[in-house]
Protein backbone atom coordinates (compact mmCIF):
# COMPACT_ATOMS: atom_id res chain seq x y z
CA UNK A 1 0.00 0.00 0.00
CA UNK A 2 1.52 3.93 -0.90
CA UNK A 3 1.40 5.53 2.24
CA UNK A 4 2.68 9.17 0.92
CA UNK A 5 4.36 10.83 -1.80
CA UNK A 6 8.49 12.02 -0.87
CA UNK A 7 8.82 13.91 -4.38
CA UNK A 8 7.52 15.81 -7.65
CA UNK A 9 9.14 16.94 -10.45
CA UNK A 10 9.16 20.64 -11.83
CA UNK A 11 10.65 21.29 -15.27
CA UNK A 12 12.81 24.90 -14.92
CA UNK A 13 14.43 26.32 -17.92
CA UNK A 14 17.88 27.05 -15.77
CA UNK A 15 18.73 25.43 -12.09
CA UNK A 16 20.69 28.36 -11.17
CA UNK A 17 18.00 30.72 -11.68
CA UNK A 18 15.12 28.65 -10.07
CA UNK A 19 17.44 27.65 -7.03
CA UNK A 20 17.30 31.61 -6.50
CA UNK A 21 13.71 31.66 -7.47
CA UNK A 22 12.49 29.06 -5.23
CA UNK A 23 14.84 30.07 -2.33
CA UNK A 24 14.82 34.00 -2.47
CA UNK A 25 11.60 34.62 -3.80
CA UNK A 26 9.30 31.41 -2.23
CA UNK A 27 11.81 31.80 0.92
CA UNK A 28 11.83 27.00 0.61
CA UNK A 29 14.64 25.40 1.60
CA UNK A 30 17.15 23.55 -0.83
CA UNK A 31 17.04 19.87 0.91
CA UNK A 32 19.80 18.26 -1.79
CA UNK A 33 21.88 20.30 -4.19
CA UNK A 34 24.25 17.33 -5.70
CA UNK A 35 26.26 17.23 -8.89
CA UNK A 36 25.74 13.82 -9.96
CA UNK A 37 28.09 13.79 -12.97
CA UNK A 38 29.81 16.74 -15.00
CA UNK A 39 25.84 17.36 -16.79
CA UNK A 40 23.57 16.20 -14.17
CA UNK A 41 22.32 18.29 -10.71
CA UNK A 42 20.12 16.58 -8.14
CA UNK A 43 18.02 19.88 -7.09
CA UNK A 44 15.20 19.16 -4.44
CA UNK A 45 13.52 22.48 -2.16
CA UNK A 46 10.33 21.97 -0.01
CA UNK A 47 8.54 24.44 1.99
CA UNK A 48 9.67 25.57 5.21
CA UNK A 49 6.70 23.65 6.48
CA UNK A 50 6.93 20.65 4.99
CA UNK A 51 10.81 19.70 5.01
CA UNK A 52 9.45 15.75 3.89
CA UNK A 53 8.21 16.52 0.46
CA UNK A 54 10.68 17.73 -2.22
CA UNK A 55 10.11 19.30 -4.96
CA UNK A 56 12.50 18.46 -7.20
CA UNK A 57 13.99 20.91 -9.94
CA UNK A 58 14.82 19.43 -13.30
CA UNK A 59 16.42 21.31 -16.09
CA UNK A 60 15.22 20.88 -19.54
CA UNK A 61 17.88 19.97 -21.59
CA UNK A 62 18.89 17.18 -24.16
CA UNK A 63 20.70 14.11 -22.65
CA UNK A 64 19.59 11.57 -20.53
CA UNK A 65 15.92 12.55 -20.02
CA UNK A 66 15.31 14.27 -23.31
CA UNK A 67 15.97 14.36 -27.06
CA UNK A 68 16.91 17.34 -28.80
CA UNK A 69 13.63 17.96 -30.35
CA UNK A 70 11.55 16.79 -27.21
CA UNK A 71 13.31 19.43 -25.23
CA UNK A 72 12.60 21.87 -27.43
CA UNK A 73 8.72 21.03 -27.18
CA UNK A 74 9.04 21.13 -23.37
CA UNK A 75 10.94 24.07 -23.12
CA UNK A 76 8.36 25.91 -25.05
CA UNK A 77 5.37 24.58 -23.52
CA UNK A 78 6.83 25.63 -19.94
CA UNK A 79 7.64 28.72 -21.43
CA UNK A 80 4.18 29.51 -22.23
CA UNK A 81 2.85 28.31 -19.13
CA UNK A 82 0.88 25.25 -20.25
CA UNK A 83 2.70 22.33 -18.40
CA UNK A 84 3.45 22.68 -15.00
CA UNK A 85 0.44 23.52 -11.88
CA UNK A 86 0.93 23.13 -8.11
CA UNK A 87 -1.12 24.07 -5.37
CA UNK A 88 0.64 25.85 -2.59
CA UNK A 89 -1.20 26.67 0.67
CA UNK A 90 -0.28 29.66 3.37
CA UNK A 91 -1.86 31.02 6.21
CA UNK A 92 -2.81 34.83 5.16
CA UNK A 93 -3.19 35.28 1.28
CA UNK A 94 -3.37 38.82 1.14
CA UNK A 95 -0.20 39.00 3.10
CA UNK A 96 2.06 36.56 1.57
CA UNK A 97 0.47 37.98 -2.03
CA UNK A 98 2.11 41.03 -0.83
CA UNK A 99 4.99 39.81 -0.12
CA UNK A 100 5.80 37.74 -2.92
CA UNK A 101 4.63 40.54 -5.24
CA UNK A 102 7.26 42.99 -3.37
CA UNK A 103 9.71 39.83 -4.24
CA UNK A 104 9.16 40.27 -8.09
CA UNK A 105 6.76 37.04 -8.20
CA UNK A 106 4.41 37.65 -10.92
CA UNK A 107 1.16 37.01 -10.32
CA UNK A 108 -1.72 36.60 -13.01
CA UNK A 109 -4.42 36.32 -10.83
CA UNK A 110 -4.47 38.79 -7.57
CA UNK A 111 -6.45 36.99 -4.36
CA UNK A 112 -9.65 36.11 -5.05
CA UNK A 113 -12.74 34.62 -3.23
CA UNK A 114 -13.36 31.33 -4.54
CA UNK A 115 -16.20 28.57 -3.33
CA UNK A 116 -12.51 26.46 -1.76
CA UNK A 117 -11.06 29.20 -0.55
CA UNK A 118 -8.97 32.52 -0.99
CA UNK A 119 -6.75 31.96 -4.22
CA UNK A 120 -4.11 33.99 -6.19
CA UNK A 121 -2.10 32.43 -9.27
CA UNK A 122 1.79 32.77 -10.14
CA UNK A 123 4.33 31.80 -12.72
CA UNK A 124 7.59 30.88 -11.64
CA UNK A 125 10.73 32.07 -13.49
CA UNK A 126 10.36 29.57 -15.94
CA UNK A 127 6.84 29.95 -16.62
CA UNK A 128 5.26 27.12 -14.56
CA UNK A 129 1.83 28.13 -12.55
CA UNK A 130 1.12 27.58 -9.14
CA UNK A 131 -2.14 28.55 -7.33
CA UNK A 132 -1.86 29.71 -3.67
CA UNK A 133 -4.64 29.26 -1.56
CA UNK A 134 -5.47 30.23 2.01
CA UNK A 135 -8.68 28.51 3.48
CA UNK A 136 -11.30 31.37 5.42
CA UNK A 137 -11.47 31.89 8.81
Amino acid sequence: MITKMTHVCVYVLNQDSAYDFYTKKLGFKVITDAQMDKDARWLTVSPPEQLEFEITLIPIKEGTNFTKSTAKVMEELVKQGTFGFGVFKCNDIFATYEELKAKGVEFTKPPKEEFYGDEALFKDDSGNWFSLVSNRK
